[in-house]
């Protein structure tokens, strides 16, 4: 069966090992690309629309978890199918269990070449089964989008000893009540209440208010930690908002959903990740 993959892994032996392996099992499998971080992986992805992509999960930047969650946001519904993805892993023990309840494939390293050759059939089968004209009215994302999901809330997956440690920035009890905005030799108290969203922006968080906005040098990440996950919602890889600060969500003719804010004019787009968690009652 002839199909196209991508490699995402930020080891080159482990990577060109991989290569090989999957030439000799696929002879009719064409590697696009061969990446060393995730946000490579998302942009050759989106340019090249792979059928398959292996992704590591621990690389430099953007990990092969959050680069699945990236290219689901950004890929073009109705467009070429979504790759299948295959997960590249060190840790063998509570990430694999969650691999398998969300119905991913992975490959552990290092690669062995006869669990790859049963990868290598699932993946093929798979194909098939997609080739395969759909009943009517099943959603061509709606298995992508509940595998993700499951992934994405699985803490199981960040089992490994780099991500044994919380954060030193981690309060010792409770959820966060307060941030402590510095600018300059200025600190600004900001209590949690008054805050809209968070937004990503580089090494920093914007923290959005009625009247103001800050910059804390966090990762969107580490905040969410210290948040109350009953109030504040994910609504985007890059965006956090307080649930109460919500006028109205809006669906417009392709699906896409617009926050509208109380009290401020920003307008926040919710990707399809986070959809389920807007429902009319």
């Amino acid at each position: 069966m002839k199909a196209t993959a991508l490699i995402a892994e930020d080891e080159p032996l482990l990577a060109a090992n991989l290569q090989a392996e999957l030439v000799h099992l696929w002879p009719d499998l064409h590697i696009v690309a061969n990446v060393g971080n995730g946000q490579a992986a998302v942009d050759q992805a989106l340019a090249l629309q792979p059928d398959l992509m292996f992704l590591d999960i621990r690389m430099p930047g953007m990990t092969g978890l959050e680069a699945a969650q990236a290219l689901a946001e950004d890929w073009l519904e109705g467009g070429e199918p979504f790759p299948l993805l295959v997960f590249v892993t060190a840790y063998d023990q509570y990430a694999l269990n969650a691999f398998e309840q969300a119905a991913l494939d992975y490959v552990l390293k290092p690669v062995q070449t006869e669990r790859l050759a049963k990868t290598c059939e699932r993946l093929q089968a798979a194909l098939l089964k997609r080739a395969q004209p759909q009943p009517a009215g099943e959603p061509a994302w709606g298995n992508v989008i509940d595998q993700l999901r499951g992934l994405l809330g699985t803490s199981a997956l960040d089992a490994s000893p780099a991500s044994a440690k919380a954060p030193s920035s981690a309060p010792s009890a409770g959820p966060l009540r307060m941030i402590q905005a510095g600018a300059g030799n200025t600190i600004t108290m900001v209590p949690i209440e008054d805050v809209l969203y968070f937004e990503a922006a580089d090494k920093y968080v914007r923290v959005v208010t009625v009247d103001r906005e800050h910059l804390i040098r966090l990762s969107l990440r580490e905040l969410q930690l210290q948040l109350d996950a009953h109030r504040f919602w994910q609504i985007h890889r890059g965006t956090i908002v307080r649930s109460d600060a919500i006028a109205s969500a809006q669906r417009d003719e392709a699906g896409k959903l617009t926050l509208t804010l109380r009290g401020h004019p920003d307008t926040l787009r919710v990707s399809r990740l986070y959809t389920d968690l807007f429902k009319g009652m």
